[in-house]
């Protein structure tokens, strides 16, 4: 196949969450007739429901930093499924894509055709047999592998990852992973399993660290905890925090964070940890390496400033947590007049995204995202209308969106972009091309 046919099959799989089957066999058999490729390298695997996106582009600077040739790979992606498969920091070829992908198939094939599976591996499970495929072949030293959703059965947990990290934990994804705080935990305490090292961001919710750590005693893994002790130094205007870090191993003075935002202290924090963690496996992960690393991350899509006039800002926070975290932003740093632009998934907790952000915003713009899943802005304006203080406006695409945001904020303004990964990819590209 090449790049194109390589995409076209996987996107026959189906949607990637509608379509999703949670379940560690499927792939299991899938890298077991791959030949094992996720045992030709050691994996970090980090789950949480917000944060280890932006945790994983962190660890993975800072490896890179150090000289480690790393093997990245997130989800979703903004604009092309490359995004999700990195390696030593670049991007997987179309090429290399099409090649792992064509493999990846034609062993899911045969092992239908052997009846040794009931239906070809998910979208999510062929990408992330893909990826590990992809790793291997490039030699790389190590995995970062984020988890896509939950833990206990997510195809990422088949690399048996040496170290695992656990991120804040918040509500999403309820219908998947259950209704409460504790459920949820739990689907994620699941990665932490007999002989790894654990590595436990800050908890915003009691019972998510009850959970973690009656997992870290019943499995015998001794928690190491990150973000105890930092202390903010500075705050640029733009809303990168200068920050000092103490572990119980080494001290980091006064860090420049890359990627904004309050929130992103205690995924640095994190990140140190494990990186830490690495040192004691033996990796050479120096502390100026972890220094350089913070320093120089990069992660699209997350509190990311483009300079235009008015300047654009662009968030996925899709959940109310991650709302939560962009609202704070917004407080502190936003220029004024702000305009949000909003798309979300009809699955996600709408009305209570719409209470954190709406009431911010002097200018309101619903639209619809590019994808099956996505809300309507009908079916948003109720909620705009109960919660918004300025006036709110609805378009059919983002192209309007965007079109109306431009003629109604000045040139001193923000337009603040939110409410969806998806909808960040795919204005993304839109707002880059104002500046050319």
């Amino acid at each position: 196949m090449n790049f194109q046919e390589a995409l076209n099959h996987l996107l026959s799989l189906g949607h990637e969450t509608l379509a999703m089957k949670l379940g560690l066999r499927n792939t299991e058999l899938l890298l077991n007739a791959l030949d094992n490729p996720e045992r030709a390298f050691p994996s970090v695997q980090i789950a949480g429901t917000n944060g280890k996106g932006s945790t994983a582009a962190m660890l993975d600077s800072v490896c890179r930093a150090a000289g480690i040739r790393t093997g990245l790979y997130t989800s979703p992606h903004l604009v092309s499924i490359t995004e999700r498969i990195k390696l030593g920091g670049a991007e997987i070829s179309r090429e290399n894509f099409a090649a792992c992908a064509t493999r990846v198939r034609d062993v899911s094939e045969q092992l239908l055709h052997d009846k040794r599976i009931e239906a070809l591996p998910t979208f999510f499970e062929q990408l992330t047999a893909i990826a590990l495929d992809a790793f291997r072949n490039a030699r790389i030293d190590l995995a970062i592998l984020e988890t896509g959703l939950g833990g206990r059965l997510d195809s990422t947990t088949a690399a048996n990852a040496s170290i695992v990290a656990i991120t804040q934990i918040a509500l999403d994804h309820q219908e998947y992973l259950g209704n409460t705080i504790a459920s949820i935990a739990s689907e994620k305490a699941a990665i932490i399993r007999p002989g790894v090292r654990a590595v436990i961001a800050r908890q915003l919710h009691p019972e998510a660290l009850d959970v973690l750590l009656q997992r870290c005693q019943a499995t015998g893994v001794a928690p190491v905890s990150a973000g105890d002790s930092h202390t903010i130094e500075d705050i640029t205007t733009a809303g990168r925090f200068c920050v000092t870090f103490g572990t119980g191993d080494d001290h980091y003075e006064r860090v420049m964070l890359a990627l904004r935002g309050r929130h992103q202290i205690e995924n640095a924090a994190a990140a140190i940890r494990v990186a830490e963690l690495l040192r004691g496996a033996g990796f050479d992960v120096s502390h100026s390496a972890i220094v350089t690393g913070l320093e120089t991350a990069q992660h699209p899509g997350r509190l990311e400033l483009i300079q235009h006039e008015p300047v654009f800002l662009i968030d996925g926070a899709h959940n109310p947590a991650g709302a939560e975290s962009l609202r704070t932003y917004l407080d502190e740093f936003a220029s004024r007049p702000l305009t949000l632009v909003f798309g979300a998934m009809r699955d996600k907790q709408l009305e209570q995204m719409g209470a954190i952000l709406f009431p911010i915003a002097d200018l309101l713009v619903l639209t619809k995202v590019q994808n099956p899943r996505s809300a309507t802005a009908e079916m948003v304006e109720p909620i705009a209308l109960r919660f918004a203080r300025g006036e709110v406006f609805r378009s059919d695409t983002s192209e309007e969106a965007l079109q109306i945001a431009l003629a109604n904020t000045s040139r001193e303004g923000m337009i603040c972009i939110a409410g969806s990964l998806y909808l960040a990819g795919e204005m993304r590209p839109q707002i880059l091309e104002l500046g050319k």
